[in-house]
């Protein structure tokens, strides 16, 4: 079966869920520093959701893909500059890189595919 990467975010933010419950200061924790790592400062929102992008990609994170594409689509990225993002993990990472990469084309056309008209 396929992976959907629509339904791989939910079921992310779910577990986060319980593992907030199981171990709330951690995950309040890591909640903070995303939110302080992703604030606009000298770079934009959008290129630090590239740069995680490219990070998911290079540590092969199927979570970490769902997260950070919808969120550089929210962003604004277009295509294009995702391909790119995935161009700069392949050469970096190689091989598995390209796997992956493809993968995050894969869930853009997923979550394109969620927009209401």
């Amino acid at each position: 079966m396929s992976l959907s990467y629509p339904d791989e975010l939910q079921e992310f933010m779910s577990l986060m869920g319980v593992l907030d419950e199981e171990i709330h200061d951690t995950v309040a924790g890591f909640r903070q520093m995303h939110k302080a790592a992703i604030a606009e400062g000298s770079l934009s929102f959008k290129m630090k959701e590239l740069i995680a992008l490219a990070i998911a990609i290079s540590v092969r994170c199927d979570g970490c893909i769902a997260t950070h594409v919808n969120a550089v689509l929210k962003a604004g990225a277009t295509r294009k500059e995702i391909a790119e993002t995935v161009g700069v993990a392949v050469l970096m990472g190689g091989g598995p890189s390209a796997v992956y990469g493809t993968k995050v084309l894969k869930a853009v056309q997923q979550f394109e595919a969620e927009k209401p008209a």
